[in-house]
């Protein structure tokens, strides 16, 4: 008998095989993600500064409490939310259309598949250069195509003002995260049993209802999930806001990570960035839980139909 059957014989039915299996995993958590986010935590209630990392005296809830009288982190909250729920509805919104255009038979569907990956695909960087291009006041197209359709825009620099800053990156940021949406629901839609669709026709429902009855309750986990991903990692987008505008301008573009940046390494203040690491942690944590509720009572109700 070979030595990798021996081996295989005696774990075959060892009460501790499945925890072996699980051991590597378990000692890569624990080193490098749940002892750092400890860390972190405990840095949070110290006032660590990164130009003296071993003197961090304890100062409690102080990094907290300031966070929380200071003003500035309610407008980082705003802007964190505004950028959130608009990237989640737009992103899976155009996702979600441009997948069920895919989906439909027409001439160049595949060339059309493939091209449609191209922003997702693309770096963040080379995405950042050409957007802060394209928003410029001066050689911009983007205000000439406005002006061209009659809309009332001329000469705005999009990210130099705090009305625009946001509207711009939320424009561009879709327009790089939606073809992933739209991948992840194309395939979804591949699932959907033909029989389904076939007994909507028979009993005379048109697309909307076909949609509704019969598209719609396959493809709703698989748009829940989408929705928990594209939420959390809007929350943690740092590099193409950073690119574009750095947070401005007046921190109309100041997203939490944004800030945890800026306190960290612009400010040199670590324990206040970790501060800000963990309420954001808490956001997800929190976004996370109403994932898994919404999840149970949407599977409870199909359960009952």
């Amino acid at each position: 008998m070979k030595r990798a059957q021996i081996v295989r014989a005696r774990l075959d039915g060892h009460p501790w095989t499945p925890y072996l299996f699980a051991a590597p995993v378990g000692i890569y958590l624990l080193l490098f993600q749940f002892y750092p986010l400890v860390q972190q935590f405990y840095m949070s209630f110290t006032a660590t500064d990164l130009l003296t990392p071993g003197v961090n005296p304890f100062v409690g809830f102080d990094n907290y409490r300031f966070l929380i009288e200071d003003g500035e982190l309610w407008k980082v909250l705003s802007v964190t939310a505004i950028y959130t729920v608009a990237c989640v509805v737009f992103a899976i919104g155009v996702g979600l259309g441009s997948a069920l255009l895919l989906d439909s038979p027409f001439f160049g569907r595949g060339i059309a598949r493939a091209l449609i990956t191209i922003p997702w695909a693309a770096p963040s960087v080379a995405v950042a250069l050409v957007f802060t291009w394209i928003f410029n006041s001066q050689y911009g197209i983007f205000n000439r195509v406005l002006t061209g359709l009659g809309l009332p825009f001329g000469g705005e620099n999009w990210l130099d003002d705090p009305q625009l800053a946001l509207p711009a990156i939320l424009l561009t940021t879709i327009w790089q995260i939606f073809p992933f949406s739209s991948v992840v629901i194309l395939a979804a839609l591949q699932g959907v049993p033909q029989e389904l669709k076939e007994a909507a026709v028979i009993d005379g429902a048109d697309r909307l209802n076909i949609f509704k009855t019969a598209t719609w309750p396959t493809i709703q986990p698989t748009v829940l999930m989408l929705t928990l991903f594209v939420t959390i990692w809007s929350l943690r987008r740092f590099d193409l806001i950073w690119l574009m505008t750095q947070g401005g301008p007046i921190g109309a573009t100041n997203t939490l990570v944004i800030e945890l940046y800026r306190q960290g390494f612009v400010y040199r203040d670590l324990g206040a960035a970790a501060s800000i690491g963990m309420i954001g942690l808490s956001i997800a944590l929190l976004v996370t839980v109403i994932y898994f509720k919404v999840t149970q009572m949407t599977e409870q109700a199909q359960g009952k139909r």
